[in-house]
Parts: structure tokens; C-alpha cells; sequence
């Protein structure tokens, strides 16, 4: 097979498919005649025939798939009028929690956050594809241990964790979700800034959460993510 069939098989089946494509994927769809280096050669070579278009070949958690550019998305959210759903404040915040100390157990989360968490905002977030049980901690009563998707990655449009925007001491408030389509809300206002002995301060914004961490936390768990989730 040449090179200029195999792109424009590839090419197809990355426009036509449902879901990101891993590079293991391809390699089936070639019949496995060429290297996974061949396969990520040709996908560099799409993303820069792609460059000058309204649609980008990007590399997300779970594959490579196209997806419009984010400056058009002002011009095709126009398609579709419909208001994305309307998440609580209290959901936000347990999101932006999970995301940044997984992984964490309901404990752990109502402590940072200081009231008691209700267990559908968890079923929300699990039902949303967000975030997942990924075991339990060995201590008394064996609680869950929450951690995010390999969904909730795709819906940033990052290939893992490490891609989150870093939080030190002196990191600004940062809209860390704005690309997920949290809020339905017009209002410029932001809601209040609640913070806690941890020295965590979440606020919301119609963009998304606000979020400031001090990266020294005593109390932040040292449980370590499984491979999967890093």
C-alpha cells in the first residue's frame, strides 16, 4: 500500500467514525502492514493538510478523531439553539475536585468542600461519563475512590492529565472547564467565592469553575492513578 492511499484511508475512516481512533485502530484498518510510526507519520502529515481548514485533526485521551476549530464554535453553536443542560454549583465544584486531587473519596471531597456531599450529584457526574469508581482505599469501610474519564478528557479535547493547567501558590483564578457546556446561563455575574481550611477557593463562572489550589497540601491524598488515568 502507498503512502497516498493509506492517508486517504485513513482520512475516511477518521471523518466517518463515531468515536477517536487509536493508532492501534488504524493499524488493523491498514491490515497491519505498516508500523505504528508509519501510522503517526501520516496522521502529521493530515494534520498539516488540514491546517488552513475550519476542521483540525487532533490527538485526545482516547484517539485522534476531527473536530472543528474552537474559534468557529461561535458560528456553529448557531446550528444548534438548544441550551446545553445546567449543572449545580455543588456538581461544578465536585468536578473541579475530583479533576485536580484524584483520586479522592466522598470524604475526602466534603472535607475540602465543607458540606456533605449528595450522592446524586456523584451519580450526575458518573452518568455524564465524567467521572468513575476507579477502586477503594484500604481503610475503614473500604470508600470509593473517584477519578475522571478518559470522556471527560475527550470533552476537553486533552490526551491526558498532565495537560490540565497547572496550579501553584500564586495561579490566578482559572476557567479550567470552559470548553465543556457546564452552564445555561447568560448572566455576567459571577457567583460567590467559597474557600475552606484547606485553602482551596472554587468560584463559578458562566464559563465554567474558577479554581485556586496550593500545591502543598498536607491533607491532598498520595494514593497514585492507576496507568489508565494518567
Amino acid at each position: 500500500m502507498n503512502t497516498s492511499d493509506a492517508k486517504r484511508i485513513l482520512e475516511a475512516a477518521l471523518i466517518c467514525a463515531q468515536q477517536p481512533m487509536t493508532v492501534r485502530d488504524m493499524r488493523v484498518l491498514l491490515g497491519e502492514e505498516l508500523s505504528a510510526d508509519s501510522v503517526k507519520s501520516f496522521l502529521a502529515e493530515l494534520q498539516l493538510d488540514w491546517t488552513p481548514r475550519g476542521v483540525e485533526l487532533v490527538a485526545v485521551a482516547s484517539g485522534w478523531r476531527f473536530q472543528s476549530r474552537p474559534e468557529l464554535r461561535v458560528y456553529l453553536d448557531r446550528m444548534h439553539p438548544e441550551k446545553p443542560p445546567k449543572y449545580a454549583r455543588a456538581t461544578l465544584e465536585t468536578l473541579a475536585i475530583i479533576a485536580y486531587r484524584q483520586p479522592v473519596t466522598r470524604g475526602d471531597i466534603e472535607d475540602i468542600r465543607g458540606v456533605t456531599v449528595n450522592s446524586l450529584t456523584l451519580k450526575q457526574l458518573e452518568d455524564r461519563g465524567w467521572v468513575e469508581v476507579i477502586g477503594h482505599r484500604d481503610t475503614v469501610g473500604r470508600p470509593a475512590l473517584f477519578a475522571t474519564t478518559r470522556h471527560f478528557l475527550d470533552d476537553l479535547g486533552l490526551q491526558s492529565l498532565d495537560q490540565l493547567p497547572v496550579l501553584d501558590a500564586q495561579t490566578a483564578p482559572l476557567d479550567v472547564f470552559e470548553s465543556l457546556p457546564l452552564l445555561n446561563t447568560s448572566s455576567q455575574e459571577e457567583f460567590p467565592v467559597m474557600s475552606d481550611s484547606l485553602g482551596v477557593s472554587l468560584s463559578l463562572t458562566p464559563l465554567g469553575v474558577n479554581l485556586e489550589m496550593p500545591t502543598n497540601d498536607a491533607k491532598a491524598t498520595s494514593t497514585s492513578l492507576p496507568e489508565d488515568h494518567k
